[in-house]
């Protein structure tokens, strides 16, 4: 059987060998297409994990957990200068290198920690060991290094160990404004007074702050202050000095005090925290009296000349009330205030009655707390209802407490033509558009001035007078409450200084905590004979400084109003 031959188109062939064709192609294309996304994703991971290691690395600094460094618009972290009225530097920040490790990258964290305590004592070796093992890209070890301790580390060549630009805040005074300016801590952040209050500012500008504060007058105030302290064995003290004008404050200080650059050092000595000059609340004793003979005048119920009867003691329930040292005979008001007569404040008082005196008080800022731009500010202490009792004891100096800062505040405004200014740490401009409150007239504030004046020349702050200065004042001793009752011979005394008192610019305030009698004293520590020198000392240094000019010893006696010279008249011819 013959085989028969199939018999193939060569059209066949053609079309077999274009399908094959065809089909090669859109492999291939196929191939090409996956190629690419293949090559597409590993560019795009690439990229990101790029981006990724910049921003850890270089922008957040490795960022680990519980790293906060604050940044400001401007691109840095550094916080802006504080400086005084005069521009002189209170703080400021410096770059410094920080210590930090990737532990991925630690290859023997026994050995690298052994290498790092050689270097820094400090560290505790088995935490550092156990801080390298755990695994963690960021682990902060040491801040704030000297640029010898970096190249010690460098030296050592440690696998993981790596440095990175700080910022360290710096206060070139030390103690010096401690309670004013805060600290910041170890990642710059204000934790107290100034750093605190303007914290975002702070960060946000370029500019420096520029406070009230003169460097002079702080340091005049503070060392007269510790003087004082070690003279009378005092627990503490604080002053305070204010321009009258304007509410500006020069001079603010409470000691103790601490460094701002080592404030972890301060252990348990925390009082040295404590602002006494804001934060603290007393009861001020006679200074009261400054504003018990104001709202006197001002109530117009009498005058300098009227006489009141003093000789007898007034009772209280179970307490008595005496003047001390004792004054006898009959008073003028323009006596009892320069001879600081308790009985003859507590019957102007009543004739004042209890309703004008809150009334007062309230004006004069008692009831609420001071607006001052540093966060530690107390609240004073007064009684709920205002009764005869209260509007007794407040006529010199008890049953209400405030801050020194609301005292100094008030006086001041006293003094000033009846015009009182909010307090500010702030440097004024231009003070000429100032809006105080008028809360007495200014007839009843250059009477005010004299009697203070006469208070220094011959009255209980006779030891705060200053050769050629003008110098006026009124002292104030308090007992210390100690529970339920008073102390004996534990006093918080105070002085408040105006000078020049024939044109007030500026006021002082010492207070002096537990001042101890000595034989200089003749057993005596009333405000008189511990805060009132403190307070001439004070005066005496920085009246020069400030420009204050002196007068003539001889044209003091010029200085009384008429009001004075009358009431003097009145108290030479009464029988």
């Amino acid at each position: 059987m013959s085989q028969r031959k199939l018999y193939i188109p060569e059209e066949f062939y053609e079309a077999t060998s274009w399908r094959e064709a065809k089909s090669l192609r859109q492999n291939l294309d196929m191939a090409k297409a996956r190629l690419l996304v293949v090559a597409c994703t590993f560019i795009l991971a690439f990229l990101v994990i790029t981006f990724r290691l910049v921003d850890v690395s270089l922008i957040r600094g490795i960022g680990g957990e519980g790293h906060k460094f604050a940044r400001s618009p401007h691109g840095t972290s550094f916080r802006a200068d504080i400086v005084d009225r005069n521009g002189e530097l209170l703080a400021t920040s410096l770059t410094t290198s920080s210590l930090y490790a990737n532990a991925k990258v630690v290859i023997d964290s026994k050995e690298a920690a052994e290498k790092l305590v050689q270097v820094l004592p400090e560290l505790n070796l088995q935490e550092t060991i156990q801080k390298l093992k755990s695994d963690k890209v960021f682990i902060w070890l040491a801040r704030h290094l000297t640029p010898q301790k970096q190249a010690e580390i460098m030296r050592l060549g440690i696998p993981g160990i790596y440095f990175r630009s700080d910022e360290r805040r710096v206060y070139p005074h030390g103690e010096l404004f401690s309670h004013i300016l805060g600290f910041t801590n170890i990642d710059n952040e204000g934790l107290g007074g100034i750093e605190r209050k303007f914290d975002q500012y702070l960060l946000s500008e370029k500019n420096a702050l520029q406070l009230s504060l003169d460097i002079r007058v702080q340091h005049a105030l503070r060392d007269e202050l510790l003087a004082g302290i070690e003279k009378f064995h005092a627990e503490g003290g604080a002053g305070v000095i204010m321009d009258v004008r304007s509410g500006e404050i020069l001079a603010m200080v409470s000691l103790p005090d601490f460094d701002p650059n080592q404030v972890g050092k301060i252990g348990s000595q925390k009082d040295a925290l404590f602002n006494r000059i804001t934060l603290g609340a007393y009861e001020m004793g006679s200074s009261f009296k400054i504003f018990n003979t104001a709202l006197f005048l001002e109530s117009k119920i009498a005058n300098l000349s009227t006489i009141y009867d003093v000789r007898a003691p007034i009772h209280i329930g179970r307490f008595k009330i005496t003047d001390y040292p004792h004054v006898n005979p009959p008073l003028t008001v323009a006596e009892i205030f320069t001879k600081s007569s308790n009985i003859g404040a507590i019957k102007m008082a009543m004739q004042i009655g209890p309703e004008r005196q809150q009334q007062f008080f309230k004006k004069l800022g008692f009831f609420e707390t001071s607006s001052i731009e540093i966060p530690e500010v107390g609240a004073p202490i007064f009684p709920k209802s205002w009764s005869e009792v209260t509007t007794m004891t407040a006529s010199y100096g008890y049953g209400i407490s405030i801050s020194p800062l609301q005292l100094v505040t008030a006086i001041a405004g006293i003094v000033n033509k009846g015009m009182m200014n909010k307090p500010t740490l702030l440097k004024k401009e231009n003070t000429q558009n100032d809006q105080g409150i008028q809360i007495v007239s200014k007839e009843t504030s250059e009477i005010m001035c004299r009697l203070m004046y006469r208070v220094v020349a011959e009255g209980t702050g006779k030891r705060a007078r200053v050769k050629n200065y003008e110098v006026g004042g009124k002292s104030g001793t308090a007992n210390i409450l100690s529970g339920r009752t008073y102390k004996k011979g534990s006093n918080m005394t105070s002085f408040v200084g105006v000078f020049p008192t024939s044109r007030p610019q500026y006021i002082v305030l010492i207070m002096v905590d537990r001042p101890q009698a000595i034989k200089e004293t003749y057993g005596f520590n009333a405000a008189g004979w511990n805060a009132a020198p403190i307070a001439g000392k004070v005066i005496e240094r920085i009246a020069p400084l400030l420009q204050v000019v002196p007068v003539n010893e001889e044209k003091h006696e010029s200085l009384e109003s008429p009001q004075l010279i009358h009431a003097k008249a009145t108290h030479d011819t009464r029988t």
